[in-house]
């Protein structure tokens, strides 16, 4: 990164700071983060280019660039599940984002879920009817 987008992310984070406290207008501060979003996207793109240009004269640059675009993060940090208590092991971290969507999407009115029966022939049966005292504001 060179010094003139140094400077604009850091423009991005003092906008952010003085919104956050009232002092920056959101307008203000979307045009900021918009102008450095722009220009860091611009930079990468030119950086990309340039060494998709330069790959036969440079191959190790070329390379390290791929391997580093490559690398993948290993690990989730402990969470905590819904009674608070700190998750470790691959699969209990898995089940907590699970158990918590769970409960937001079926959470209050259990009587209105869908209830799906097996086996049954639905080609003779009426197409369903909701009434407007069953559905919900």
């Amino acid at each position: 990164m060179n010094k003139e987008l140094l400077g604009k992310v850091r423009q991005k984070k003092e906008a952010y700071r003085g919104w956050k406290q009232g002092q920056v207008a959101w307008e203000e501060y979307r045009q900021t983060v918009r102008a450095a979003r722009d220009q860091v996207r611009k930079a990468k793109a030119l950086i990309e280019i340039s060494l998709a240009r330069d790959v036969k004269d440079n191959k190790k640059s070329f390379y390290r660039y791929v391997s580093d675009k490559r690398r993948m993060r290993e690990n989730v940090g402990p969470l905590r599940n819904e009674t608070g208590d700190l998750v470790t092991q691959d699969m209990e971290k898995a089940e907590v984002p699970n158990d918590f969507f769970a409960s937001v999407f079926t959470g209050k009115c259990l009587s209105h879920t869908a209830q799906v029966t097996e086996g049954r022939d639905w080609k003779d049966a009426e197409p369903p009817t909701v009434e407007e005292d069953q559905v919900r504001e």
